[in-house]
């Protein structure tokens, strides 16, 4: 199973919907678990690696050029 590189900052779009109904997240924190943070609502969840990069849709870079 490849990893994926993922950094804080990076904008994560995952396959299924918050609560609230945002699907992006920002990445707050990486390692075996890693920190997320719903740019919906704010709220903040920790989840493991693994189940994460299954429901991961996309990454995009979270330092956008002007």
């Amino acid at each position: 199973m490849k990893i994926l590189k993922l950094e804080v900052g990076d904008i994560i779009s995952m396959k299924k919907k918050h609560p609230c109904g945002a699907s992006e997240f920002d990445i707050l924190r990486v390692g075996s678990d890693i920190r997320i943070r719903c740019r919906g609502c704010g709220r903040d969840v920790t989840v493991p690696r693994e189940k994460l990069e299954r429901n991961i849709k996309s990454v995009s870079n979270g330092k956008e050029e002007v």
